[in-house]
Parts: C-alpha cells; structure tokens; sequence
C-alpha cells in the first residue's frame, strides 16, 4: 500500500485523475490525502468533490478555506463577496450532500506511517498553525472547530468564520472569536511573527515577506514530533527549506503543476499540462 498526498486540487479534476493515473494509483489499497482547496477556482468542483466522496475510506482530507466557502455558500452563510466557480456545484442536485459530508471531514488529519525510515508521525493541514501550538493542541483546537461546524448550530460558525481578527491565539479566547482564529490559522495562514499575530493579506513568497513577519513553519514546534503537510501556498513552490515540513500547494489552478508526495519513501510526483 502507497500514501500519496497531493496538493491544492481547486476543481481541477482532469488534472488530479491524470496525476493519479501517473502514480498508479490504486482505489482500495493506496491512501490518497488532500491538502484541502478541493474546490474553487478551477473548472470541475463538482466531479472533484463526488470522486473523493466516492473513494470512502482510501481517502482523507482536510478542509481548506474554499471548501468551507461552499459549505457556507450552500447554507446562504457567507457575505456577498468575492469570486468563485462554484455555480454549477451549488446548482447540483446533490450539492447539499456533498455540503453535507464535507461537514464531517477535520481540519487536522494525523496518522502514523511505514516509511522507509521507519514508523513516522504525520499531521496533514490546509494553511498552518500557532507558534505556541503542541501537536496535542493542535489536534484539541481543530476538534473544537470540528464540534461547531458537525453541531445543530453550525451556521452560526459559518456566518461568524468570516474575518481578519482577532489577530493572534491566546488561552482565553472564548466563542465564535476562538473559533475564528482556529480556522484562520489552519486554513488561512501564511505569515505571522514571533507571538503569532497573522498578516493575513500577503500571498508572495518567501523573498517578500512583509516587514516584520516570516512563515508560521518558521516558529511552528510540531515538526520536532511529526512532519507536516501542508497546502494554500503557491508561491513556495513546494519548497519551505525545512525537511520535515512540506509545501504540497505548487500552482496547478494558476497554470504550473499539480504535486502529490509519497510517504513510504518521500518521493514526489508531478503532473502539468504543458
């Protein structure tokens, strides 16, 4: 059995049956895990989302910021704001199944593997984390997130997930603002600094960071325990400079390469249309 993990799909189903067919993959014996961003942007959400449905227990992912968009979307939750390509998914006839099960999918996934170094630890997230952050806690906040967003009152959070403050975590934050920050971290982050204040706009890579800031995996302590992987960050293009984490978003949506990484051995492939 392989483990292959791919980045970013963001609608691009072809794309992502094509990779899989490069791999050889293998429905029933391999494990496929997505990053999250399965939807969005990219021409065929719908076909994306009901394959990974249909995979059941070969495939785990997690949500990223443009699924819970849909999620929110579908429920009439989220502000009238922004683009998307998400029209014929929400038009679909099974679109609030499919709302329905993304519901049930973690922010956080963790698992042991067999590799070829042996046994190793790895939790798989969209966008980042905390600098104060345990893996314990990390797996402890994404459930909170998880309770809100599977609960009775769940469009509560999807109406209140909307928004760039409070800016950093701290023990005592309480109700939908804790639940905001959870999210924005796990699924939005991508520069921060020391204390974990977010610089929520900048999307550039590693050369412009803005003043003052630098990659969440540059303070994250989880990577001493397990290896991360990690999406919702083109511009890295699959490079973090950290061997234990792993940037697996490398821009196919924006024309470049879809990227899935093998466990048992670190192996990467890739797809591209050109």
């Amino acid at each position: 059995m392989s483990t292959y993990v791919v980045g970013d799909i963001q609608g691009c189903y072809k794309g992502l049956r094509k990779l899989l067919k490069h791999v050889e993959f293998k429905a029933g014996a391999d494990q496929l895990w997505c990053v999250g961003d399965l939807v969005n942007r990219g021409p065929r959400s719908l076909d994306t989302l009901r394959f990974l449905r249909d995979l059941g227990p070969s495939c785990r992912i997690v949500l990223g910021n443009h699924d819970l968009h849909f999620i929110a979307k579908q429920e009439a939750c989220a502000p009238r704001r922004g683009k998307h390509t998400l029209q014929k998914l929400l038009k679909s006839p099974d679109a609030q199944e499919l709302a329905d099960w993304l519901r049930t999918q973690p922010l956080v996934y963790f698992d042991c593997i067999d590799t070829d170094a042996g046994l190793q630890d790895f939790v798989m997230l969209h966008a980042g984390v905390a600098p104060q952050w345990s893996l314990e806690q990390t797996l402890e906040l994404s459930a909170e997130v998880e309770i809100a967003l599977q609960g009775d009152d769940y469009r509560a959070y999807l109406t209140h997930m909307y928004g760039d403050t409070p800016r950093r975590w701290h023990d005592g934050l309480e109700g939908l603002d804790r639940l905001r920050v959870i999210t924005n971290y796990l699924t939005r982050v991508r520069y921060c600094d020391a204390i974990g204040n977010m610089q929520l706009k900048a999307k550039e890579g590693l050369a412009m960071a803005p003043h003052g800031y630098k990659p969440w995996f540059m303070y994250e302590n989880i990577s001493e325990r397990a290896q991360i992987l990690f999406g919702h960050w083109a511009a890295l293009e699959g490079h973090t400079g950290k061997p234990r984490v792993h940037a697996l978003d490398t821009g196919f949506v924006w024309g470049q390469k879809l990227t899935a990484l093998r466990l048992e051995d670190g192996k990467r492939f890739a797809y591209s249309k050109t």
